[in-house]
């Protein structure tokens, strides 16, 4: 099986994709540093589209998500994003965990794992 390497850095590449399944890298507000959790989340989100379209997939075939919080208290603001983004009825399973970030600029963090 073929190996793909989306927009290779030299610490990571954002996403590999190897036979029909997508794994990204954890995605950062690249595009919204020091903003809300509401703003980030929606950055995220979007980097995450247009990810996922490079490789050959979408949102709806999400299978597993992780994401990381600097702050729990902001559970339910980052959910509301989520929660309009995400397809009824593709809902992927998901973990939510309190984690301190790479840089003091980033209050949110998303990986996930995705079929092709």
């Amino acid at each position: 099986m073929s190996i793909e390497r989306i927009e290779v850095g030299p610490r990571m590449s954002q996403a590999v994709v190897h036979g029909n399944t997508v794994y990204l890298a954890g995605q950062v507000a690249s595009g919204a540093p020091g903003k809300s959790v509401t703003e980030q989340t929606k950055n995220i989100l979007a980097n995450i589209d247009a990810l996922l379209a490079k490789a050959g997939s979408d949102k709806t075939k999400i299978l597993s998500t992780t994401i990381w919080l600097t702050d729990m208290g902001t559970f339910a603001e980052m959910n509301a994003v989520w929660e309009s983004w995400i397809p009824a009825g593709h809902t992927p399973a998901r973990a939510t965990v309190e984690s301190k970030l790479a840089s003091p600029d980033y209050s949110v963090e998303i990986g996930m794992i995705v079929a092709k």
